[in-house]
């Protein structure tokens, strides 16, 4: 989509009392979460209330918006964004390093998928050579381009990795068909898929690089990737790492380049939640928020959702029925999984993320990046 664009990374497993502990800490949070009434910034909690929040922290960077985030947990957290910029903090935030690759100024990176505080892959997006593919195992001090796009007709929106090995990276509609881009080497290497087991994509259909959650995973071989920008706004589903596909329309609004799904996020391989909208801040978007149980067999709208557009969506650590949903004008929060939706923070943000260890970041517009407090 010609049009400024639209995760999860793999974690290791933790040890049973440490998920016991996390989760206990997570249902207290939410418990407060859902008690206390909508922040008026996202500077911290309303007066007197001792709730868990966005707490900003100083990337140094306000010229870069960032739409790439990856949280590896409460304390390492990596950022990509606009300028070529990549950023990893270590420290929950306190500080980052700028480990940006060399030569990379003029790229504008939208999604990326990391391992550890070590190993990470970027996207950049554009049409033609501007969509590229870094990949580093040192934390970004050195960095390997491990794609460059060749097709002046392609143009990649998103990446996901199911695993360590195993990922992909979806573009934009070539010959009438998305594109799907496949690794088994953590990113080393890519190789495009055949098309023939994708559907057709529908006039003007394409993704929405907005925060590195139009292709999203869960598990070993489900993937999902949203749509938007024709009639309909649709989801395709793949239970086969994109080797074939299934199609299913939204109740999001579609009709309008401008409209459609922008994020997707899944806890299991039938549990997802889908946001979007009309990302034009004139604009209102009426039922940009849709759920299903189904693995994406079938959407419902939420019966409250969103007040405006939101661009990234991530499910609350260690909850079955929580999670935030971000974008420009706030941040919202549902405790039902998807069916109602409620206003917590108004500040600005692009994407969202959550770690097992329930370490959740956000990140956005003037190098802005924060850490949910507990």
């Amino acid at each position: 989509m010609r049009r400024w664009r639209s995760t999860r990374p793999t974690r290791r497993t933790r040890p049973t009392h440490r998920r016991a502990t996390a989760a206990a800490v997570c249902a207290a949070a939410l418990a407060a979460l859902t008690t206390v009434p909508a922040q008026a910034d996202a500077g911290g909690p309303a007066p007197g209330h001792r709730a868990p929040h966005w707490a900003p922290k100083d990337s140094g960077t306000p010229d870069v918006r960032f739409r790439g985030l990856a949280a590896v947990g409460r304390d390492t957290a990596w950022l990509a964004g606009t300028r070529g910029t990549v950023l990893r903090t270590t420290d929950g935030g306190e500080s980052w390093r700028n480990v940006s690759p060399p030569g990379a100024g003029e790229l504008q990176f939208r999604d990326v998928e990391a391992f550890d505080a070590r190993r990470a892959v970027v996207l950049a997006i554009g049409e033609g050579e501007a969509s590229r593919v870094y990949r580093t195992d040192d934390g970004g001090a050195t960095w390997t381009e491990s794609f460059r796009n060749a097709d002046p007709r392609a143009f990649y929106d998103c990446l996901t990795f199911f695993d360590r090995r195993h990922g992909l990276a979806m573009s934009d509609p070539v010959d009438g068909r998305f594109r799907i881009l496949s690794t088994r080497d953590g990113g080393r290497s890519w190789t495009v898929l055949p098309d023939t087991g994708m559907p057709p994509a529908l006039e003007g259909e394409a993704g929405f690089a907005a925060s590195g959650q139009c292709l999203v995973s869960s598990g070993p071989k489900d993937v999902w990737l949203a749509t938007g920008g024709a009639a309909r706004a649709r989801v395709l589903h793949s239970t086969d790492r994109g080797h074939t596909w299934t199609v299913t329309g939204t109740p999001v609004p579609g009709g309008d380049p401008a409209r459609g799904v922008f994020a997707l996020a899944f806890r299991d391989r039938a549990h997802g939640l889908a946001v979007g909208g009309d990302f034009r801040p004139d604009r209102a978007s009426p039922h940009a928020a849709a759920r299903t149980f189904d693995g994406g067999r079938g959407w419902r709208p939420a019966t409250t959702s969103p007040p405006a557009y939101r661009s990234g969506v991530a499910w609350l650590p260690h909850s079955r029925t929580a999670a935030l949903a971000v974008g420009p004008t706030g941040t919202d929060l549902t405790t039902d999984a998807g069916r109602t939706w409620r206003t917590v923070d108004t500040g600005s943000y692009d994407t969202v993320d959550c770690a097992p260890d329930r370490g959740c970041w956000a990140a956005g517009e003037k190098g802005r990046v924060a850490r949910l407090e507990y």
